[in-house]
């Protein structure tokens, strides 16, 4: 028997959104789920009860950051990333890539997942330090056919990623599911370039699977995800999903980036060539509507930084939209932070407070709203698994994004 295991409960009818019950190591989770991102083993500014009070049965770790510090072996040494955290739930870890290739010839420039507009001209193999992002990533990252190298943000020291290193830290840490080493390209590359990074990944993505299969003793506590590429374009995501698939991964993860008009088209085309019995991950997708589109196409985990990113600058979400607390008219504002969604441990606040806090430069601000907005998204997230066992998520999600996005 392998580390997890994966049931379908239902299906919604019309959309093909499921609700599940994945069973890991450390607990169940109950699917769709939105996944906090705890990047250096903290998910910033929440404490793991918190978390827990939150809804949060699972929680993502950086293994980019973690090998840079403190080192994959301090953390093995305390017990494996739940332990070495104060976290008793599932556990993940992604393999490094996004954060390696973000400077390296994936991205050349910084970018976000999601772009709109035309192909840019395709830079050399080399790209250089951004200063925009020098918290982030290191000054340089080369790709060759056997892995990449790279400079930690840190000191920059020379380090080298391959899959089997990436597996290898990624066991040291002790996550009950992880990802392999792929290449993760920018929605702006050239169609020519998605697919050598594509057939890369999928090299990759052996070798990731045989370091993996090799170690008896982490098969039994780990499930490795393989990842499905191929940009905007729609063949490149279903030749890549039909490649992935067949290769015996424990489940199934969608990366990579999109432009915003081509997203639900590139995953509906990968989707279609998945087995419906394995758990599918959507890497990086945290907007609101983006999850819900996601959940109905049959995705499963989501994770995203965006909820503790934009708190921290004073922002939150609502069912209406985002609010930006440093706005004049919230100083006098003394109505609850968000009157409409009861988020425990921030429910009290008022926004004239918060409002205070972050024009205060108190740390106390960022953490009420990175707070609110991890609660905000996983009920967004639970909502939509009651309304798909209840049979009603399309106009769960109809009901929500009208709400949501109106102007």
């Amino acid at each position: 028997m392998g580390a997890i295991s994966f049931t379908i409960e239902k299906t919604a009818a019309a959309s093909g959104g499921r609700a599940g019950l994945l069973h890991t190591p450390h607990g169940v989770i109950r699917t769709p789920a939105f996944v906090p991102v705890g990047t250096k083993a903290n998910v910033k500014g929440v404490l793991p009860s918190a978390l827990t009070a939150l809804g949060a049965e699972v929680v993502l770790a950086n293994t980019y950051h973690l090998y840079l510090a403190p080192g994959e072996k301090i953390v093995k040494d305390a017990g494996g990333l739940g332990t070495f955290m104060g976290w008793t739930g599932p556990t993940m870890t992604d393999s490094g890539g996004f954060q390696v290739f973000s400077l390296g010839a994936a991205f050349g420039k910084t970018i976000s997942k999601f772009t709109k507009g035309e192909v840019t001209e395709k830079e050399d193999q080399l790209a250089v330090y951004d200063e925009s992002v020098a918290s982030q990533h290191g000054q340089l990252a080369v790709i060759d056919d056997e892995g990449v190298s790279f400079t930690s943000h840190h000191d920059g020291s020379l380090h080298r990623f391959t899959p089997e290193r990436s597996v290898e830290i990624q066991h040291a840490l002790g996550a009950d599911m992880f990802f392999a080493f792929d290449e993760c390209t920018s929605p702006t590359e050239p169609y020519e370039y998605q697919r050598e990074a594509m057939e890369r990944t999928h090299r990759w993505a052996e070798r990731s699977l045989k370091a993996h299969r090799q170690n008896i003793e982490a098969n039994k506590k780990q499930a490795l995800f393989g990842i499905v590429q191929g940009g905007r374009h729609e063949d490149l995501r279903r030749e890549s999903a039909r490649e992935i698939a067949a290769m015996g991964f424990d489940g199934i993860g969608i990366g990579g980036s999109f432009s915003k008009e081509d997203m639900r088209s590139a995953l509906a085309a990968a989707v279609g060539e998945l087995p419906e019995e394995l758990p599918r991950h959507f890497l990086g997708i945290g907007e609101p509507g983006d999850i819900l589109e996601g959940i109905a196409n049959g995705m499963d985990l989501f994770d995203c930084v965006a909820a503790t990113r934009i708190g921290r600058h004073g922002s939150i979400y609502t069912k209406h939209g985002i609010i930006h607390l440093k706005g004049e008219k919230f100083k006098d504002d003394f109505t609850p932070l968000d009157p409409e969604t009861v988020v425990p441990g921030t429910e009290t606040f008022t926004r004239a407070y918060v409002a205070h806090l972050i024009r205060s430069g108190e740390m106390l601000g960022p953490v009420i709203c990175s707070m609110h907005n991890i609660g905000f998204i996983l009920q967004l997230v639970q909502g939509a698994r009651q309304a798909i066992l209840n049979g009603r998520f399309d106009d769960y999600r109809a009901d929500f994004v009208r709400n949501y996005y109106q102007k």
